[in-house]
Order: C-alpha cells, then sequence, then structure tokens
C-alpha cells in the first residue's frame, strides 16, 4: 500500500514512511520536474520513482536490521558457515 501511495502522491508517501528529508527533497522534485516536464515529460516520472527506490531501499534496511538482530540473539542458522 505504502508502494501505490509513494507512486501516486509521492511527497505524502515517503513522508508516512518515516522520511521526512525525503519527502521535503522529494516536494522540490516535483515542483522542478512540474516546470521542466512542460517541455520533457519524461522528468514528470522522477519523483515517484525516487520515491519508490526511497521507499523499497528503507523496507530492505529495516529486513536487514531484523536479520541481524536475529542472527546475535540466536546465532547464525544451522548449517552456516562459520
Amino acid at each position: 500500500m505504502i508502494y501505490l501511495l509513494a507512486a501516486l502522491v509521492p511527497p505524502l508517501g515517503l513522508l508516512l514512511n518515516g522520511q521526512p528529508f525525503a519527502a521535503v527533497f522529494n516536494l522540490l522534485l516535483c515542483v522542478v520536474c512540474l516546470v521542466l516536464g512542460l517541455f520533457f515529460h519524461v522528468l514528470l516520472l522522477v519523483p515517484s520513482a525516487h520515491a519508490l527506490i526511497a521507499v523499497h531501499m528503507r523496507r530492505e534496511d529495516r529486513r536487514h536490521r531484523e536479520v541481524v538482530e536475529a542472527i546475535r540473539r540466536y546465532g547464525p542458522p544451522p548449517g552456516a558457515w562459520r
């Protein structure tokens, strides 16, 4: 659901994902891309792409931290090389 919100309303999607600085940057990026997008239409996709990538990277970072914490707490999985 957060991906859909990030694609359709990028600054709001980033803000609700807990990335306020990225949301402000994306809002500025939206303004610039709206102005330049009148001449180069592909630039209208840049803010949405930025938001989707930022949300994905944040999710991957969370997953990585969870895995590292589980390994610290319970040790490596059976059969893993030490």
